[in-house]
């Protein structure tokens, strides 16, 4: 577990609502979106931020529209400590 990654998601409720969102299953951005109640702009500036991070990956950086994202091992390590602590 990287415990700077961690502070980092957990300084912020959008970063913690979208690594668990992701935890789930790979989403869309619109998707995550929709069942985080957030706006798709705050989404995916926050899971640009997150690849930076090294906790979100695209598996499908060809595609101008229709993105799929998911979590690293890192993000996967992350949502799993979010989800012992709920």
């Amino acid at each position: 577990m990287d415990w700077t990654k961690y502070g980092y998601v957990i300084a912020s409720e959008y970063r913690k609502k979208i690594i668990l969102c992701l935890s789930e299953a790979p989403k869309s951005p619109k998707k995550v979106s929709e069942e985080t109640g957030l706006y798709i702009s705050h989404v995916s500036h926050i899971i640009n931020d997150l690849i930076r991070k090294g906790l979100v990956e695209c598996l499908t950086p060809t595609l101008k529209r229709g993105k799929i994202f998911t979590l690293t091992s890192d993000g996967k390590d992350i949502a799993d400590q979010l989800k012992r602590l709920r």
